[in-house]
Order: structure tokens, then sequence, then C-alpha cells
């Protein structure tokens, strides 16, 4: 595996690791080594590669946003994700680990999806792929990520309900992890974020660092010497696709979490910002639980940021002071994506908007350069949108 110096023993500092259940141990120790070997294989990379370039339609632009950057008073690119196939960043990784699992020999997919996009990628590789493909989804985000649901099951995928707990991206990935434990030799389990156990965090951000890769190329071909590397928070994926090939240089990584209705409201997903840490879901990372340890609900008006947890590598970053942290509310986050929309003719993911409004009210002096990571486009949160038009 192509391993960043940070990583030891699937450990970034005191986060990562491995806690799974006995009978999934063979599962991680074979897929570890066929990610290692394949990573490996010229004849692999070349496929992927053709892959995303044929059939997600990469590389994808860096746009600079000229009256974005004006209402910021700075210079603000966009890492245009939102025009990859199926409309964010998501299909990167799912592109990957489904060309894995054939490689492995697998003959079912399984998933879990917050907004949609990851089970959305998912199914769509599926059905290139010509496996079978069920989708874990919480009975709340189906609600009101109604789009992607019907996307999911024209693609051919089963869609299942979690209706445990808050029935959001926690209960899917609950009932993905048991699904997986009941069935472990012929499923392979596509975790959509950098989050849970060794291998899967470095897996996924080597799978999206497609994404900081084409941001350096673009940088270089434009003579842009970006100061800041900007993206929204949830598990962390798109933020760690675009900071990965940027930690060792002088740039400053900001990650923008879900604050909810306020960080100390007792409704909010800003996991770094008000979280400690524990384990979840198979790591050790940081994440929001009360005194006695019991995980405590998420709350995000974005589906895909309502997670009580995060990324290893970015809670390690974090705590190292290399990533800086912060958090936009639910409203905020409404405004600038129809702000954007109206600025920019780019209506953004409810995700990408809470980086979106960071950028709004971030005291700037007027000569970064500032790289976003528009991770993903709004179709799914039209609702949301209808319902808060703003003035």
């Amino acid at each position: 595996m192509t391993q960043h110096p940070l990583i030891r023993n699937g450990y970034y500092g005191e986060f990562g690791g491995q806690f799974i259940p006995e009978m999934l141990r063979r599962n991680f120790i074979d897929l570890e080594q066929a990610f290692e070997d394949a990573w490996k294989d010229a004849e692999f990379k070349s496929t992927y590669a053709d892959l995303l370039r044929d059939f997600v339609g990469r590389p994808t632009p860096l746009q600079r946003a000229d009256r974005w950057s004006e209402r910021c008073g700075t210079s603000v690119w966009f890492k245009r994700e939102d025009l990859a196939h199926t409309g964010a960043h998501k299909i990167n990784n799912a592109v990957g680990q489904v060309l894995l699992a054939m490689r492995m020999g697998k003959r079912h997919i399984i998933a879990e999806t917050g907004a949609g996009q990851h089970g959305v990628a998912t199914a769509t590789a599926c059905a290139w792929a010509g496996l079978p493909c069920t989708v874990f989804m919480g009975a709340e985000d189906m609600e009101r990520q109604q789009p992607n649901v019907e996307r999911m099951r024209l693609l051919g995928a089963e869609v299942r309900s979690a209706n445990t707990g808050s029935q959001t991206l926690k209960d899917a990935t609950n009932e993905a992890m048991r699904h997986w434990i009941a069935h472990p030799e012929e499923t392979h389990y596509v975790i959509g974020s950098a989050v849970g156990p060794h291998p899967y965090p470095m897996m996924v951000a080597e799978f999206h660092g497609i994404i900081g890769e084409e941001t350096k190329t673009a940088c270089q071909t434009k003579g842009i010497k970006p100061s800041h590397l900007v993206a929204c928070l949830g598990g962390g994926s798109n933020a760690l696709g675009l900071f990965l090939p940027f930690l060792d240089e002088d740039i400053e990584l900001i990650g923008v979490e879900a604050a909810g209705a306020g960080v100390e409201s007792g409704r909010t997903a800003a996991t770094i910002e008000k979280g400690s840490p524990g384990i979840l879901h198979g790591a050790k990372t940081m994440i929001l639980q009360d005194d006695e340890g019991q995980i405590e609900e998420a709350h995000s008006i974005s589906a895909g940021l309502d997670y009580p947890g995060i990324g290893p590598l970015h809670a390690h970053l974090a705590s190292t002071g290399r990533l800086r942290t912060a958090a936009a509310e639910d409203e905020e986050a409404l405004q600038a994506g129809l702000l954007c929309t109206r600025l920019e003719g780019i209506l953004p993911a409810l995700e990408t908007a809470h980086a979106l409004a960071w950028t709004l009210r971030a005291d700037w002096s007027g000569s970064e350069e500032v790289i976003l990571n528009l991770s993903g486009r709004g179709d799914k949160d039209l609702k949301n949108y209808i319902q808060n038009p703003g003035e």
C-alpha cells in the first residue's frame, strides 16, 4: 500500500486501528493484502485510470470563481468534483473498490450511505461491473434524499432502510456491518468515507487522492500557489482526497464541520470541535459521546455530514495542529449554497455549502489563493433549498 509516513501499523498517532469482530478478521487481512497487491500492479492501476478518465470523466476542472472571489475579498478556486459522473467525488472510491472486489472474486457488494451520493456511486459502479448491490440507508435520510433513493433503484440496487437510532448514516453503517458479519465470504463492503477499521481510511484516501493530484497539476499549469485548501468534513473522504498530496507543503488545511443548530446547542455534528476520543465503527477517532461513552446523535441539515465521528487521519491532523477546523450552522450553509447558485451558476450540495459558508466569513487579506473542494452538486438537496429560499 502507498502509505503516507503518518501511518504506523494502521494508526495515525493515537487514532485508527482495527476494532472488529473476530469473524471478520480474515476479511481484513485479505483486503489489506489485496489492496497492497493491486496498488502495486500496473495493470490494475491502468484499468482504474482508464475508468476515471472514460467512465468518471476525469480530470475535473479547477475553476476560478470570479464573483464568489469578489464577495469573499480574495481569490477562490473551485475544484469541480460536482462534474464527475453521478455528481460528486464519491464515484472515485466506488469504482476503485468495486474493481478491487472483482479482483478478489467477491460476488455481492454492500454499502452505507447518508446523503445518497455514495450509494448512487456504488450502485453505478456495480451496474458497470454487473454485480448485485445492496445499499443501507437511514429511514430519515431516505425521506430527505428521495431522488437519490430512486436513482439507486433505477441502477438496480436494493435499498434497505435502517430504522434504528436516529435513522441516519450511523445507523445505516451499523446495518451494513451486521450484514457483512453474517455474509463475510461472498460480500465486499464498500465503505464510502475515510472512516472505519484499517485499511479503509487509507484505502479510501488513496482512491480519492486523484482530487489533490489533479489540483496540483492544475495549479502548476495555471501558475497558482495555493495558500489554503478548504473542504467540508463529515467522515472526511473529499477533504482527505484534496489534502493528502499537500500534507507536507506549507499550505493551510481547513476542514469545515456541520455545526447543525450550533456547536453548543446539543444538536450538532461538529465532531472535532465538540467530540472526544473513542471507538466508532471499528476505529479510534474523535466522536460525539456522553460521559459514559455512549454515542450521541449528530444533527445536520446535510445528510452527508450527519455523522457522530470523523476519519482517524483527520482526528490526528487536528490533534497535531496540521488541520484547522471550523463549523458552519444549518442556516448559514443554506444561505451560502443559495448564494453560490446565484453568483456562480452552480447549485452545490449542502455538504459543500458548509465550506462555502466559511469562506464568506473568513478574515482574508486579499492576497490568498484559496482552493475549495466543491465536492458535489445539490440536485439531491432541492427540497431543502426550495423550502428555505432566502432573500
